[in-house]
């Protein structure tokens, strides 16, 4: 049976990590525990950035240069610190993915083609 595409392929990304990690002698700070603690304070990073806007607001977040560079930079810390914390933990990203779409698929079917719309 051949492999499946992946998803989300994040080989380059862990070894860059890796090897960061490597070149500050950082290993030892990198245990399960204090990645999800990271990644729990870079969520709230970025969620403080919604915080108080308006949905019209969010959507204009693009239009203000300094903020969504903000932006960017919380949404890139959460997915360095979600990589990371998998790597570490030698989770397959994109087997855990596609088991999930798998599951979410059976949970919350598609209506039916002939369904009304709610």
């Amino acid at each position: 049976m051949a492999a499946e595409t992946p998803l989300i392929e994040t080989a380059a990304l862990e070894a860059a990590l890796q090897r960061f990690a490597d070149e500050r002698d950082w290993q030892r700070y990198h245990t399960p525990r204090n990645l999800m603690l990271a990644l729990t304070g870079e969520v709230g990073e970025l969620a403080e950035i919604f915080q108080w806007l308006t949905d019209e607001e969010v959507a204009q977040l693009a239009d203000d240069p300094a903020r969504f560079t903000h932006l960017q930079e919380e949404v890139a810390d959460v997915l360095l610190y979600l990589v990371r914390l998998a790597s570490v933990l030698k989770l397959d990203i994109n087997a855990a993915v596609r088991d999930k779409l798998q599951k979410n698929a059976i949970k919350y079917p598609a209506p039916a083609a002939d369904a009304p719309a709610a």
